[in-house]
Protein backbone atom coordinates (compact mmCIF):
# COMPACT_ATOMS: atom_id res chain seq x y z
CA UNK A 1 0.00 0.00 0.00
CA UNK A 2 1.54 3.35 -0.98
CA UNK A 3 2.33 5.61 1.93
CA UNK A 4 0.75 8.58 0.13
CA UNK A 5 -2.64 6.84 0.03
CA UNK A 6 -5.36 8.79 1.80
CA UNK A 7 -6.80 7.37 5.00
CA UNK A 8 -9.87 9.64 5.14
CA UNK A 9 -12.73 10.43 2.80
CA UNK A 10 -13.71 14.08 3.28
CA UNK A 11 -17.20 15.38 2.50
CA UNK A 12 -18.82 18.72 3.28
CA UNK A 13 -22.43 18.51 4.46
CA UNK A 14 -23.82 21.94 5.22
CA UNK A 15 -21.34 23.66 7.55
CA UNK A 16 -19.91 20.34 8.72
CA UNK A 17 -16.88 18.51 7.41
CA UNK A 18 -17.40 14.74 7.59
CA UNK A 19 -14.20 12.70 7.70
CA UNK A 20 -14.82 8.99 7.09
CA UNK A 21 -12.06 6.61 8.05
CA UNK A 22 -11.26 4.28 5.14
CA UNK A 23 -9.34 1.62 7.10
CA UNK A 24 -10.99 -1.19 9.04
CA UNK A 25 -7.98 -1.37 11.36
CA UNK A 26 -6.09 1.65 12.62
CA UNK A 27 -3.32 -0.17 14.43
CA UNK A 28 0.15 0.35 13.00
CA UNK A 29 2.25 3.41 13.68
CA UNK A 30 2.54 4.46 10.02
CA UNK A 31 -1.24 4.42 9.49
CA UNK A 32 -1.83 6.29 12.74
CA UNK A 33 0.67 9.01 11.75
CA UNK A 34 -0.96 9.37 8.31
CA UNK A 35 -4.45 9.58 9.83
CA UNK A 36 -3.20 12.13 12.36
CA UNK A 37 -1.65 14.32 9.65
CA UNK A 38 -4.84 14.24 7.59
CA UNK A 39 -7.01 15.05 10.61
CA UNK A 40 -4.79 17.86 11.86
CA UNK A 41 -4.58 19.41 8.37
CA UNK A 42 -8.38 19.85 8.42
CA UNK A 43 -7.96 22.36 11.24
CA UNK A 44 -4.42 23.69 10.72
CA UNK A 45 -4.39 24.10 6.92
CA UNK A 46 -8.03 24.01 5.81
CA UNK A 47 -9.34 26.01 8.81
CA UNK A 48 -12.30 23.68 9.28
CA UNK A 49 -13.85 23.81 12.74
CA UNK A 50 -17.12 21.85 12.51
CA UNK A 51 -15.88 18.28 12.09
CA UNK A 52 -17.58 14.89 12.33
CA UNK A 53 -15.42 11.77 12.42
CA UNK A 54 -17.32 8.79 10.99
CA UNK A 55 -16.05 5.45 12.33
CA UNK A 56 -18.51 3.27 10.39
CA UNK A 57 -15.80 1.12 8.72
CA UNK A 58 -13.43 1.00 11.72
CA UNK A 59 -13.39 -2.32 13.59
CA UNK A 60 -10.10 -1.97 15.47
CA UNK A 61 -8.40 1.09 16.91
CA UNK A 62 -5.10 1.12 18.82
CA UNK A 63 -4.47 3.13 21.96
CA UNK A 64 -1.97 5.25 20.00
CA UNK A 65 -4.83 6.28 17.70
CA UNK A 66 -6.75 7.49 20.77
CA UNK A 67 -3.96 9.99 21.37
CA UNK A 68 -4.52 11.45 17.90
CA UNK A 69 -8.23 11.85 18.67
CA UNK A 70 -7.44 13.71 21.90
CA UNK A 71 -5.04 16.02 20.05
CA UNK A 72 -7.65 16.58 17.35
CA UNK A 73 -10.24 17.45 20.02
CA UNK A 74 -7.83 20.02 21.51
CA UNK A 75 -7.09 21.57 18.10
CA UNK A 76 -10.77 21.92 17.22
CA UNK A 77 -11.64 23.29 20.68
CA UNK A 78 -8.79 25.82 20.52
CA UNK A 79 -10.09 26.96 17.13
CA UNK A 80 -13.53 27.51 18.69
CA UNK A 81 -15.09 24.61 16.83
CA UNK A 82 -16.90 21.38 17.48
CA UNK A 83 -15.72 17.77 17.01
CA UNK A 84 -18.23 14.91 17.02
CA UNK A 85 -17.64 11.18 16.53
CA UNK A 86 -20.28 8.84 15.10
CA UNK A 87 -20.99 5.27 13.99
CA UNK A 88 -18.65 3.78 16.59
CA UNK A 89 -18.68 -0.01 16.78
CA UNK A 90 -19.48 -1.59 20.14
CA UNK A 91 -15.95 -2.82 20.90
CA UNK A 92 -14.42 0.59 20.22
CA UNK A 93 -17.18 2.29 22.20
CA UNK A 94 -16.25 0.10 25.19
CA UNK A 95 -12.65 1.33 24.93
CA UNK A 96 -13.89 4.93 24.92
CA UNK A 97 -15.94 4.17 28.03
CA UNK A 98 -13.11 2.35 29.85
CA UNK A 99 -10.69 5.22 29.17
CA UNK A 100 -13.42 7.76 29.97
CA UNK A 101 -12.92 9.39 26.59
CA UNK A 102 -16.70 9.22 26.20
CA UNK A 103 -16.76 12.01 28.82
CA UNK A 104 -14.27 14.15 26.87
CA UNK A 105 -15.31 13.50 23.26
CA UNK A 106 -18.84 13.95 21.94
CA UNK A 107 -20.07 10.58 20.68
CA UNK A 108 -23.14 10.25 18.46
CA UNK A 109 -24.95 7.12 17.36
CA UNK A 110 -25.37 7.98 13.67
CA UNK A 111 -24.16 10.55 11.16
CA UNK A 112 -27.64 12.07 11.11
CA UNK A 113 -27.50 12.42 14.91
CA UNK A 114 -24.11 14.15 14.65
CA UNK A 115 -25.30 16.49 11.89
CA UNK A 116 -28.31 17.46 14.03
CA UNK A 117 -25.94 18.44 16.89
CA UNK A 118 -23.73 20.67 14.72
Amino acid sequence: MPISEQRLDIENIGNATVARFLDRKILDETNIELVGRELFALVDSDRRTEIILDFDLVEYLSSAALGKLITMHKKVSTAGGKLLLCNIHKDILEVFQLTRLDQVLTLCTTLDDALAKM
